[in-house]
């Protein structure tokens, strides 16, 4: 169980339904936001902290459908999940996605 306040690292969510949606939600609103045009490929990891509900410390991968460039971002979403309330708090790239090979 995570400490109110701290943030604690998550394992288990790659095949987490929730954990994905909510990725899929940052994405989305990043894009109404900044008039860009991501598409959400996968979650990397996930950190969570506990406060007036849950902010969920997301990176994923996303693809800019424009140019096709894959890179790597961190979001973080806030969730009151018993009053159906989230928001995406932030939205940064931090690098470019590692190429497969």
């Amino acid at each position: 169980m995570a400490t109110v306040g701290g943030i604690s690292g998550e394992k288990g969510f790659q095949n987490s339904l929730d954990v994905e949606a909510l990725a899929q939600f940052a994405v989305s609103e990043q894009n109404k936001k900044e008039n860009s045009n991501l598409k959400f490929e996968k979650v990397v990891s996930l950190k969570q902290q506990v406060v007036a509900g849950t902010i969920h410390h997301i990176t994923l991968e996303a693809t800019d459908k424009d140019s096709n460039h894959k890179k790597v971002y961190e979001a973080k979403v806030w969730e009151k999940a018993w009053m159906n309330f989230k928001e995406l708090q932030d939205f940064k790239a931090i690098g470019d996605a590692p190429t497969s090979s």
